[in-house]
């Protein structure tokens, strides 16, 4: 299939178009990238849409004045203008290659010139692909299309490359396993054995975000599989991986691990019943005692809400869902 025969499938508000017509006027390069580019080419209409440009952010602010009907700078210092038209939010980023150091959880952000390299240092294939406004040349320089189709996890770089430029993006692959169902790589899932601890400089907030993207996807119990197998929720939710313990230990029962994963994939995609559910025997390893009677998990209901409590407040949730959780 041709590029060209590949933008056919995009059916885009004219606002976009408009948009790279005022950037191409301006002397600058405008793409559609991202998430909004492999949603559409899966049939989902964007609710929001994600550019990428040459041009520098005071460029784009210039460019989106007398247009937008508001704008937001909140996100200047790291290449994003954010806007909204009409119904619309726009972000708009300038190509940027972004590194983390060991030691800090702020991204050092350094500007590219060209939409490849932009792209390269995105996380994965199915996220690194771009429409060129407004004439609509596919670009898919790391055969994103393929494995979106092939439903196929993989980074554009080596993995090691593209976790280290942002070490969540090993949570974002467990992510894309529950809500896309796309499969990882063995690389992929071996890079994030052994960069695992990388995690810990993310902030609470931004793992909080990403694992509740988790929670709510159709695919639920693998990747929380991945995240148990990997060693990724040692980091962020050790309570998880202590749950690898026998309920009967003469009776050979299915352990408390895989009793939670298929409680919470048959209760519905809720956030709080979501996290009630992975979270509702993680007292039991604490009270776990084998008496004549079996085993016995006396109070585990009363010490697990208190450990509830206590990680989801780590993670920065709500009050209010930290409340309705325990």
């Amino acid at each position: 299939m041709t590029d060209r025969a590949v933008a056919e499938f995009f059916d885009l508000p004219s606002i976009a178009e408009e948009l790279g017509a005022r950037f191409e006027k301006a002397g600058h390069e405008l793409y559609l990238v991202g998430g909004t580019v492999r949603d559409a080419l899966r049939g989902a209409s964007p609710k929001d849409l994600d550019f990428a440009t040459d041009a520098r952010p005071n460029a784009v602010v210039r460019i989106l004045q007398g247009w937008a009907d508001h704008r937001y700078l909140t996100g200047i210092r790291f290449g994003t203008v954010g806007a909204r038209k009409d119904e619309l939010q726009l972000e708009i980023t300038t190509f940027r290659e972004e590194v983390y150091s060991e030691d800090s959880r702020h991204p050092h952000v350094a500007f590219a010139k060209e939409i490849e390299t932009d792209l390269s240092r995105r996380d994965f294939t199915i996220n690194a692909m771009a429409l060129r406004l407004p004439d609509k040349e596919f670009i898919d320089p790391f055969r994103g299309l393929y494995d979106l189709g092939h439903k196929v996890l993989r980074t554009p770089l080596e993995p090691e490359i593209s976790f280290g430029d942002d070490p969540l993006r090993m949570l974002r692959a467990a992510r894309f396993v529950s809500t896309l169902e796309v499969v990882p790589e063995p690389n992929v899932l071996d890079a994030t054995r052994g960069m695992k601890e990388r995690l810990s400089i993310v902030s609470p907030e931004r793992i909080q975000e990403e694992f509740s993207k988790l929670l709510l996807g159709e695919q639920v119990e693998q990747a929380l599989r991945v995240v148990v197998e990997t060693g990724l929720a040692e980091v962020f939710l050790p309570e998880l991986p202590a749950l690898r313990l026998e309920q009967d230990p003469v009776h050979r029962h299915k352990d408390v691990l895989q009793h939670t994963l298929a409680v919470v994939a048959r209760v519905p995609p809720d956030l709080v019943l979501r996290l009630a559910a992975l979270l509702h025997d993680v007292g039991k390893p604490k009270t776990r005692e084998i008496t004549e009677e079996g085993v016995q998990f006396h109070h585990h209901e009363v010490v697990g809400a208190r450990m509830a409590e206590e990680r989801l407040r780590a993670l920065r949730y709500p009050e209010r869902i930290v409340q309705e959780v325990r």
